[in-house]
């Protein structure tokens, strides 16, 4: 989902998460960052019946530190940014970008399932073809 830039992602985060629910109802935990965390938690799993697992930085860690199922989202994110067209904003209505983005992720679907389908094709003839 795009946002105006002036809204903040903990307040889109209900209207994402209701989409969600809706769109996938197979879903029943989701991972977020820690500044989702108090009463959102609450309302998702009281609302929507989802739970939200947030996951926080180390204490006293300094320096960048990986989090796990945090870097997932940003490793997404660079995958979409690889099509041209979202390095920069150049769409004017939120509707194009979120296409935009779809097309991007649908590409990178495509091309990584074309990929490993090739591989396969390569791969020697199975030993019953070699009996004849």
């Amino acid at each position: 989902m795009v946002t105006p830039a002036d809204m903040t992602d903990r307040n889109a985060a209900k209207e994402v998460l209701f989409l969600l629910r809706l769109t996938h109802p197979e879903i029943t935990i989701v991972w977020a960052d820690s500044a989702y965390a108090g009463q959102l938690v609450t309302w998702a799993k009281t609302y929507l019946n989802l739970t939200i697992k947030t996951v926080s930085r180390p204490k006293n860690t300094p320096g960048f530190v990986v989090l796990p199922r945090r870097w997932v989202v940003e490793g997404s994110h660079a995958w979409v940014m690889h099509a041209r067209r979202h390095a920069r904003d150049y769409e004017r209505l939120i509707q194009h970008s979120e296409s935009l983005i779809t097309w991007a992720a649908i590409t990178l679907m495509t091309r990584r399932i074309t990929r490993r389908s090739s591989r396969r094709s390569k791969q020697p003839a199975s030993r019953e073809a070699h009996r004849d």
